[in-house]
């Protein structure tokens, strides 16, 4: 589940191949509201599981704020979300905060 705080979203539950076309879409429609702040924060600090399409979905938003012009930033990464994005080499390319 994903939902609107006052910095960003907060991403609870898991972060599944069979919830990324779900989460790819709620994330950019936050993003593309009038109101998103400016720093975007992703707060995946209550995800319980993940797997690669946890990677694909944050990249897709990191574009999509990125052509909006909007600083997004992931807070709280789980550990397998860390893992696989040494994994392949990524890591360096999620910002933190």
């Amino acid at each position: 589940m994903i939902e609107r705080d006052e910095n960003g979203v907060r991403l609870r539950g898991a972060m599944l191949n069979t919830h990324a076309t779900a989460l790819l879409a709620a994330g950019r429609g936050f993003l593309r509201q009038k109101d998103a702040p400016r720093r975007f924060v992703v707060d995946l600090a209550a995800v319980e599981e993940t797997d690669a399409s946890a990677l694909a979905v944050a990249f897709a938003w990191l574009r999509t704020a990125r052509s909006l012009g909007i600083d997004l930033r992931f807070a709280h990464l789980p550990a397998g979300m860390v893992s696989q994005a040494r994994l392949y080499g990524v890591d360096d390319m999620l910002p933190l905060g």
